[in-house]
């Protein structure tokens, strides 16, 4: 059982190593649903960081289908991120129809080789996700990232049960959102899953100065719950 922890800046990933993570996924702009994280951060874990960590590799928000240029940028991306000796990535791209890009998932899938190959919840966005399932095992990731194409995986729980006894081995089915202390046992119990993504995301206020200026944004810090984790982890292990 693999608890992991999505990071959206390098002190969230230094925390969540440090309270038991198994593994991190390291993104930049939250808000965004993750991007990738800038060099000085990448290079920051790696040399930090003892336990695996998958960056995200996503260029910008928005939707997953790509230009020719933003497929460029993702290709440097991992070449960087093999370069720097990370043990995995993630990513994920599809078609404007709704289908799994399989060329250019197989052409990310080879050039990222031998690294692990997380499919993003780009997955949940697919039109079929049973067959987008097989086009995925076919293109040679490890795992899909899911919330069962619902908001959360506990509203996902189904499709999530039914795609892990469909890959029958074959890959990895993770859930992920609104994965927390309190819905992991349940979420466990349900699916027979063995890795689970969460962010165990806590926000911090440190900015105290008032100001007339509003932005429509929060000068909070995002960062991860030690309890939390330290929760989820216990119930794996029970």
């Amino acid at each position: 059982m693999l608890l992991e922890i999505a990071a959206f800046n390098y002190e969230s990933a230094l925390l969540a190593a440090k309270y038991g993570a198994d593994r991190i996924e390291l993104c930049d702009n939250e808000h965004e649903g993750g991007t990738t994280p800038s060099y000085g951060t990448l290079k920051s874990a790696r040399a930090t960081i003892s336990i695996p960590i998958f960056p995200m590799i996503r260029p910008r928000g928005g939707d997953f289908i790509y230009s020719d240029d933003e497929f460029n940028i993702m290709q440097a991306d991992i070449t960087l991120c093999k370069q720097m000796g990370f043990e995995g990535v993630v990513f994920g791209l599809l078609k404007d129809n709704g289908s799994i890009d399989v060329e250019r998932t197989s052409i990310l899938v080879e050039h990222a080789y031998p690294l692990d190959i997380t499919f993003h919840r780009a997955f949940d966005r697919s039109k079929d996700p049973f067959k987008a399932l097989e086009q995925i095992i076919e293109c040679g990731c490890t795992r899909i990232l899911t919330s069962g194409q619902h908001p959360t995986a506990t509203e996902g729980v189904a499709i999530i049960k039914a795609l892990i006894t469909l890959a029958d081995d074959r890959i990895i089915i993770m859930p992920g959102s609104g994965v927390r202390s309190h819905t992991i046992q349940n979420l466990s119990k349900e699916t027979s899953a063995i890795e689970f993504h969460s962010s165990a995301k806590k926000m911090i206020a440190t900015f105290a100065n008032e100001s007339p200026i509003t932005m429509n944004e929060s000068l909070q810090n995002i960062s991860v719950d030690e309890t939390e984790i330290k929760t989820m982890l216990a119930h794996l292990k029970n």
